[in-house]
């Protein structure tokens, strides 16, 4: 998800002409300001506070909280004795030691694989900001101190999320993503019934509860309404084919035909900022008003402070999510600063 976006530089400057004017309404036809609505916006702390400490971590995950947050997300997979694991990849050594730890237990391509280690095993490991296979940060300007962070289960963050919102009387919610669904099957493990058995466990299958559930896989988000009869609140995650996320076709799955399937059986959408302004011609796409008409959410990643798309300031990028596209929420790795931005823009927005 850290693909360059580009060419949104005509989005660039219908947005600078919204801000130094004072409009409130743009005339094109896939824009619609924001409604007086109801509920407000939300802001989803993408991997905890991972624009400040390693990614999934009970720290990262306080920080967020402390920011106001309104959701922490959990990407999820599991550990060789069938414990949820709050990690993005599907692999440890781009967030973790587990090359120092364990240097001969990588699979024949070189990489090591959460689902081959224990979770006593993967307690072991220490956790550090994100690199890329040749050992560099992805983000450089981002956490560089050496503390021994952790890896958290799913339970473990549950717990500290509610017992924080008891201390601090608030309703934080989680949002887990289950990650590679099918990839865990051919593996012998089958992560959606975990998963369920879990927010069952705590109360939280349940549409009124402050719990979004997400996949990128389509043929799965099925499975899990239809099969395993969740009522948890669910939120396709949309992506580009060349990321292999699934064997779904993600370009019908944005066309209408496919968001009418989608509505079938979630309650929101998850798109990529870049499915929001179409590359060829900097013009906003259809997709959020298709997805709006069909009484879907849409929640895009990622915002990140520091690494905006081309051409948009802070300010003008949440303009463009939150009062021109009217978005009802977004994954942030910067939760303080969007939580900022949205107070500026006067919007209904969550204390």
């Amino acid at each position: 998800m850290n693909i360059q976006l580009t060419n949104w530089f005509k989005a660039a400057a219908m947005i600078t002409a919204l801000t130094t004017t004072g409009c409130t309404t743009i005339s094109t036809e896939n824009t619609q300001m924001r409604p007086d609505a109801t509920q407000p916006p939300i802001i989803i702390a993408h991997r905890g506070a991972s624009g400040y400490l390693p990614e999934h971590t009970l720290e990262a995950a306080i920080l967020a909280f402390s920011q106001g947050a309104d959701f922490i997300e959990q990407d999820l997979v599991l550990s060789k004795d069938g414990e949820l694991i709050v990690l993005h990849d599907i692999h440890l050594e781009r967030t973790t030691d587990v090359e120092q730890k364990f240097p001969l237990r990588a699979r024949d391509d070189g990489r090591f694989y959460a689902i081959d280690f224990t979770l006593a095993e993967l307690k072991t490991l220490i956790v550090h900001e994100r690199h890329t296979a040749a050992g560099q940060a992805v983000f450089k300007d981002r956490y560089t101190g050496n503390a021994p962070f952790r890896l958290a289960t799913f339970e473990e963050q549950i717990v500290l999320i509610n017992q924080l919102n008891q201390l601090h009387d608030k309703n934080v919610g989680l949002y887990p993503e289950i990650k590679a669904p099918a990839w865990h099957i051919n593996e012998g493990q089958d992560i959606s019934q975990v998963t369920l058995a879990m927010l069952r466990k705590h109360q939280l299958d349940s549409a009124n509860a402050a719990v979004y559930l997400q996949c990128f896989d389509f043929n799965e988000l099925k499975r899990i309404k239809k099969e395993l009869n969740a009522n948890v609140k669910l939120v396709q995650l949309l992506a580009e084919n060349s990321w292999n996320e699934s064997t779904n076709d993600y370009n019908y799955l944005r066309s209408s035909a496919g968001l009418t399937e989608i509505a079938e059986i979630a309650a929101g959408v998850g798109p990529w900022l870049g499915h929001l302004v179409d590359p060829a011609n900097g013009q906003i796409t259809p997709l959020v008003s298709n997805a709006k008409q069909l009484g879907l959410k849409v929640h895009p990643y990622t915002f990140r402070a520091d690494q905006l798309p081309p051409g948009l300031s802070a300010q003008q990028t949440s303009t463009l999510l939150f009062e021109v596209l009217a978005v009802e929420g977004i994954f942030s790795d910067h939760t303080d600063v969007s939580k900022k931005l949205l107070s500026e823009l006067k919007l209904n927005t969550t204390q």
